[in-house]
């Protein structure tokens, strides 16, 4: 089946096989959705051309013909005022056909795709939480052995970034933008207690810890990302890293257009860790994508 995550920043495709349960293809690519969505409201017309033109890109890589295809959007979807439009406009050009899913569901299928990759990791703990960094919003899941509470806040890479002129303005607004977000974190702490352990998935973590291995966009690699450990100091050690690169070298760093947003999202990630009081994050590539496509198997296997 192939399964197709359209988020705030990025397109995701995934080519997975139910039986075996191999990854046969993947494929990503920044399309800056959200790009104006803060300051106007709507998906612009050339951040809809890069959807589009990345999804056909996907298509000659793969034959989507005769698969079982599952499309879901995010953030900044759910918010554009002219949402219909925009899926209407992919559809009619690639074919493909999105569903705008919720924040409750967004979250679900991301911890279903975490915990797959803890475990075949070996990372046991009985209770974690896990952040979701994305382009138009942040997910919070607390994940207590068969309980899960989760929440989704309007503070992302993208937005943020294209909010406040620099990175000094953010780290100043950020206390304020994520205030939601600490009385969350407080009374989780207060009825249900502290977890066990601290995991984060999406871009901004996977390309810290990408940094920290020595990788940059081009030779960056999943598998090796998945288990890696981030300290709180690393990301103060890898932003200035970051920043003092010469531009064209940022970009082979972190990818074409990504490094004012990831600088914008270790700020967000590195205040997660004040709200959560953790000073270590388990970094796990698997995220929404990958979450459609298991719980797409485990429909059709209870179908079957």
């Amino acid at each position: 089946m192939i399964a197709i995550d359209l988020g705030s920043n990025t397109v995701r495709v995934l080519a997975y096989d139910c039986g075996s349960e191999k990854q046969l293809y993947g494929y990503e690519k920044v399309v800056k959705t959200a790009d104006g969505l803060a300051e106007f409201g709507t998906i612009n017309d050339a951040a809809i051309q890069r959807v589009i033109a990345a999804l056909k890109e996907a298509q000659s890589q793969l034959d989507f013909s005769g698969q079982n295809i599952r499309a879901v959007t995010t953030e900044a979807v759910r918010r554009a005022s002219n949402s219909d439009e925009v899926l209407m406009q992919i559809k009619k050009e690639t074919g493909v056909d999105f569903e705008i899913i919720t924040g409750e569901e967004e979250a679900k299928l991301t911890l279903l795709a975490v915990q797959n990759r803890l475990k075949k990791l070996h990372y046991a703990s009985e209770s974690f939480v896990l952040v979701d960094i994305g382009g138009g919003s942040t997910e919070l899941i607390f994940h207590y052995g068969n309980e899960t509470v989760s929440k989704s806040f309007q503070v992302g890479i993208v937005t943020i970034a294209q909010s406040y002129e620099n990175l000094e303005n953010i780290e100043k607004a950020l206390p304020n933008e994520m205030l939601d977000m600490q009385r969350f974190c407080t009374e989780m702490y207060a009825t249900k207690g502290e977890p066990n352990a601290f995991v984060a998935t999406a871009g901004t973590p996977t390309t810290v810890a990408s940094m920290k291995l020595g990788f940059n966009y081009e030779t960056y690699d999943a598998n090796k990302i998945n288990g890696t450990i981030l300290l709180k100091n690393d990301l103060d050690f890898y932003l200035k890293k970051l920043l003092d690169m010469p531009f064209d070298k940022r970009e082979i760093a972190v990818g074409t257009g990504r490094s004012d947003l990831i600088a914008a999202g270790i700020l967000i990630y590195k205040q997660l860790y004040t709200l959560l009081d953790f000073n270590e994050c388990v970094v796990v590539d698997d995220g929404l994508r990958e979450g459609v496509a298991l719980q797409s198997c485990l429909d059709g296997a209870s179908a079957s």
